[in-house]
């Protein structure tokens, strides 16, 4: 197996070459492959690459600035922990969004002496851009996403640790004096680590929830949210023009959901709150939970959706624990245990209800 040495090599010997001006369509083809293989190799990789990214950003806002001057508070955001934007992930499928921008080196440059930068740049970048007066960071934070059926770990500069489901995307921003992750679409689990002078505050549209050390999920769908708290307390409030607008105080057990048109909050035993919660381990737990409902649920995890056409048949209760992506298997289990009639359809499943034959309706 590859050290993590060889493999950031690698990387930087594909970054290289891709910026030479010699890349081909097999070059492609033999990266995605190289990319696919490994986990380590695809944060290897993102990290170089944000590594030279922010490198060359810092050239291009530190034009007409003097060496040793620290460019205007309006240009960039002080901030103590400039580390969470160029090293963003150590997990499954979280990747960062970066602003693009030119990439103003030298294609003249020897691809062997451009591999050696990106890895000069994977170990010192992040020790080399401190003014004296503290680190800057670019001002909108870095972004991070899943795709349909990922799950990722982002670990946040201050300790706490957010855990993104599937197809979801966030906005991280910490500062002397608040963490602030805004959720633009999904859901996303936080374990929170207690810090009274910087309160962890998580946006969904027009709702925020407040906590200073809990565990707890926000799932977003539009401008409603679901919240669900499985350690200590939050605060959700309406969020928007004017003072936040509390809406409800949540304790461990708690599960709420907000809306327009109100807020509805149920106390539920913690092991019935934590149900909500099981896609962190990759699967789905139904407790007498329509079938409708199931299925909805199972086509957030999977491009291969389920598509129900009767009506009696979204009707009927399931329960039980599922892996969120086996949806092949959640179906033959369906079809073993109801009388539901599934047809394959290019990208759909199609289930209706079974229909008795002549001998099954005279027994």
């Amino acid at each position: 197996m590859a050290s993590s040495v060889q493999i950031e090599e690698v990387a930087a010997a594909w970054l290289a070459k891709r910026d030479s001006g010699q890349w081909r369509d097999a070059d492609q083809t033999a990266l995605t492959l190289w990319l696919h293989a490994s986990t380590a190799h695809r944060v290897a990789f993102v990290r170089l690459e944000a590594a030279w990214q922010a490198a060359q950003r810092l050239r291009a806002l530190g034009a007409g600035t003097l060496p040793g001057e620290v460019p205007a508070p309006g240009d960039w955001r002080l901030s103590p922990f400039f580390d969470n934007t160029a090293a963003p992930v150590s997990a499954n499928d979280a990747t960062v969004e970066r602003i693009s921008g030119a990439r103003g080196h030298d294609r003249g440059t020897h691809a062997s002496g451009r591999a050696a930068v990106y890895r000069a740049l994977a170990a010192s970048l992040l020790l080399a851009v401190a003014f004296g007066a503290g680190w800057y960071v670019w001002p909108n934070g870095p972004i991070y996403r899943t795709p349909v059926g990922g799950l990722s770990s982002v670990p946040m500069p201050d300790g706490s640790k957010v855990t993104l489901n599937t197809n979801s995307e966030i906005r991280v921003a910490v500062t002397e004096t608040e963490r602030r992750v805004t959720l633009d679409k999904g859901e996303a689990f936080f374990e929170v680590v207690k810090d009274p002078r910087r309160p962890f505050v998580v946006n969904a549209g027009n709702k925020q929830v407040v906590a200073l050390g809990t565990k707890f999920s926000v799932r977003r769908d539009a401008d409603a949210v679901r919240v669900v708290v499985t350690e200590g307390r939050v605060r959700l409030e309406r969020s928007g023009v004017g003072a936040p607008a509390p809406l409800a105080q949540l304790s461990a057990g708690a599960v709420a959901r907000a809306a327009d048109a109100g807020t509805l909050v149920q106390v539920k035993p913690l092991d019935e709150a934590e149900d909500y919660v099981s896609w962190r381990s990759g699967f789905l737990i139904f407790r007498d939970t329509t079938l409708g409902e199931a299925v909805a649920e199972f086509n957030r995890y999977n491009m291969h959706k389920i598509v129900i056409e009767d009506p009696t048949v979204a009707a009927m209760h399931v329960g039980g624990s599922f892996r969120s992506t086996n949806v092949d298997a959640f179906v033959r289990l369906l079809q073993e245990g109801f009388q539901i009639h599934v047809d394959q359809r290019d990208e759909q499943i199609v289930l209706t209800k079974q229909i008795a034959s002549p001998t099954e309706m005279a027994r």
